[in-house]
């Protein structure tokens, strides 16, 4: 809500000063907004349920949306980036310097406010959620547990970003004292805009990047297949992995579908190797989702002997 209403106030506000340090400023606060809506909207779509048609839910909204806002930002930056390079070349133009003040002024008061509400609620999250989570072979227990540590790193990552953008805007600030008494010196609000683009690239290079691993169906960035392999090889009875497949639906909820093959006489145990396979991928890796599927090596080869010879028969 805090953004939301300060967004339109620090853009309108760099429109009338004619400052383009402002308006960038407040480009970078709506990609902060647009984080907030994304992580909000993804908490949203996790309480709904899969229907027919979408059995894994709506998640993949959420990378929709972000898509659609880092291209919105990126517009507007263009546009901004364009105007600077125009004033930087000519230099005509005027900037007023008391309303650039006084917008500064009041982005750096917000980014002192959401940083302060940030850091308390990162705290109580840390604090309510303290105690340790007993292994559940569930898949909504697994992910219910590993939301709450979700949601409090996305805590504290914005908190960290609000730091950020604190000291973008007591830049913002010098900037605009400088002009107000130094009006010779205006050079220093594209010099600002050019600064802030970068940052904003930046801010918005890996969400671009994360968006794509998803929308390919990569392996996450934190996840290593294997590491995944090796450990599901040490499970007692486990003779081969014939396949691995694994993804995330959206940012913090990976998918995996293992095929194991067991050693030969060992088919009575595919309960227990299962339970075992499970416990390592939503526990251990963290997985929102697994399917394991189980094979008795003996059946396989027996089955492909016999395809094989009807074949060549």
């Amino acid at each position: 809500i805090l953004y939301v209403l300060t967004f339109p106030i620090l853009f309108s506000g760099g429109y009338v000063a004619n400052s383009l340090a402002i308006m960038t400023d407040a480009l970078h606060m709506l990609t902060d907004l647009s984080g907030i809506i994304l992580t909000l909207l993804a908490l949203w779509l996790s309480a709904k349920s899969p229907t027919k048609r979408f059995t894994f839910g709506f998640h993949r909204l959420e990378v929709l949306s972000a898509i659609i806002s880092v291209l919105l930002v990126y517009i507007l930056m263009a546009f901004l980036l364009y105007e600077a390079v125009q004033r930087t070349i000519h230099m005509d133009y005027e900037i007023n310097g008391d309303i650039m003040l006084i917008t500064a002024a009041v982005g750096v008061a917000v980014n002192l406010i959401m940083g302060f509400l940030l850091n308390q609620s990162g705290h109580l999250h840390s604090h309510s959620h303290s105690h340790s989570h007993v292994p559940q072979l569930n898949s909504s227990n697994a992910a219910h547990s590993s939301s709450h540590g979700h949601s409090s790193l996305a805590v504290r990552a914005a908190f960290v970003h609000a730091l950020g953008d604190l000291v973008q805007s007591i830049g913002v600030l010098v900037a605009a004292y400088i002009i107000r008494f130094k009006p010779e010196y205006k050079i220093a609000d594209p010099i600002c805009t050019y600064v802030f683009s970068v940052l904003v690239v930046l801010t918005t290079i890996r969400i671009l990047c994360d968006t794509g691993v998803i929308i390919l169906e990569g392996v996450p960035r934190h996840l290593n297949v294997d590491r995944i392999k090796e450990d599901l090889m040490k499970i007692e009875d486990v003779y081969s992995i014939e396949d691995l497949n694994v993804w995330s639906l959206t940012a913090g909820k990976t998918t995996a579908i293992v095929h194991l093959q067991l050693v030969p006489g060992s088919s009575s145990k595919w309960e227990e190797v299962q339970t075992k396979a499970q416990q390592l991928l939503l526990n251990t890796f963290g997985m929102y989702k697994c399917y394991v599927q189980l094979q008795s090596y003996k059946q396989e080869v027996s089955k492909t002997c016999a395809s094989c010879q009807s074949s060549s028969a």
